[in-house]
């Protein structure tokens, strides 16, 4: 028998549904992604520690769930909301149902809300926090819940999902019907490339293999020094969660490779090269999550549309004489893009690896191997 479940808004709104997946409570940021697919991909992304994920799409389920399609070690997102949640998958990749795969990792969903209202009233009032609860528990008990819970605000969630210790990742892209990729000959490996692990997605890993990288992945509290030692062709800056500001000596971290290795910046990684030149970043009303963010390329005048998932952003106003914006978003006009030229050093808010989204921005992977071949 299908359970109800409750979802509370700190600001006291509520839904009333079924609960899927884990059956109990989750407390998190409740935020909003508009991509069709990926679901999976969404759901193991790091950059959504802490967070209550509302896929705005309404059929989700429909292609299941495959180790493949992971882009981290666990599910990292706390809840999940859905509209219409499809209990057979109809995919011949699938391992298992939705359903099956949050109850398998512990993480509780709700589905049979309005969730196009979720979305507006998200869009109007921002994102925060919020309870989903499948226990005999009063509405108004689990906004008050909500309205307690902390929030994304000053909080280093990078450090806690980093890893703790280097590996070297050499494995590339793979195959989409045998899941592997061909070992790449270590003659074709022609640059070695740190990583900084603020929470990294496997599919970064991936293309920079594909462009000729040999990747040491580092933990985000890794010292400059230690990164120069290993004397590496470029430096890449990973996508993670959290406050960027409070990401634990991070800014001065990035201040004194900057000049002395090539860099490259995604997500998490651009705004803390922002805070290392010197600019600010703020928390966004509700961010943007989805793989339907039109950029514009300031230096050629294309449009890209682009995946992306932040609820930060950074200052222009901060970095004017610092950097060159090169990126902006056609919605909002946020910063999307930086470069220093003379340092060697450019970096993107949204997300070109995709996993899930348009490939449009796969190339800037290619302009860091360029970079780094001088």
């Amino acid at each position: 028998m299908t359970k109800k479940a409750v979802l509370a808004l700190a600001d006291g709104t509520t839904f009333e549904g079924r609960a899927f997946g884990a059956v109990g409570e989750t407390v998190g940021e409740v935020v909003f992604n508009t991509t069709m697919y990926g679901y999976q991909e969404v759901l193991t992304d790091p950059s959504y520690v802490g967070q209550i994920v509302t896929m705005a799409y309404p059929e989700i389920g429909n292609v299941g769930a495959t180790p493949q399609d992971e882009e981290g070690s666990r599910v990292h997102a706390v809840g999940m909301v859905v509209r219409a949640l499809t209990e057979q998958p109809s995919n011949w990749r699938a391992k298992e149902s939705l359903d099956a795969y949050l109850k398998r990792n512990n993480v509780a969903g709700i589905e049979g809300i309005d969730t196009r209202r979720l979305v507006r009233h998200l869009r109007t009032y921002g994102a925060q926090m919020g309870v989903i609860s499948s226990e005999a528990v009063s509405p108004q008990a689990l906004v008050e819940r909500a309205r307690t819970a902390r929030g994304m605000e000053g909080l280093d969630l990078a450090t806690g999902v980093s890893t703790k210790t280097p590996y070297t990742f050499t494995t590339p892209s793979p195959d989409v019907f045998t899941g592997v990729g061909e070992k790449v000959p270590e003659q074709e490996l022609r640059f070695d490339v740190v990583a900084y692990d603020y929470g990294l997605k496997k599919s970064m890993l991936h293309f920079l293999v594909d462009q000729g990288c040999r990747v040491t992945v580092v933990p985000s509290n890794t010292t400059a020094e230690e990164v120069l030692a290993r004397k590496p062709h470029g430096v890449f800056l990973a996508n993670g969660p959290g406050d960027p500001a409070a990401v634990k000596g991070a800014d001065r971290t990035v201040a004194a490779l900057l000049g002395k290795v090539p860099v490259f910046g995604i997500c998490l990684g651009h705004q803390i090269m922002a805070l290392a030149l010197g600019g600010r970043t703020y928390k966004m009303k509700f961010g943007h999550r989805g793989g339907n963010q039109p950029v514009k390329d300031l230096t050629t005048g294309k449009v890209e549309i682009t995946a992306q998932n932040h609820g930060f952003a950074v200052d222009d106003a901060s970095l004017k004489g610092l950097a060159v914006v090169t990126h902006i978003n056609l919605n909002d006009g946020t910063v999307e893009g930086l470069a220093v030229p003379d340092a060697r050093a450019f970096s993107v808010q949204y997300h070109p690896e995709a996993s899930p989204g348009p490939h449009d921005a796969r190339y800037l992977f290619g302009r860091f191997a360029k970079m780094m071949a001088g």
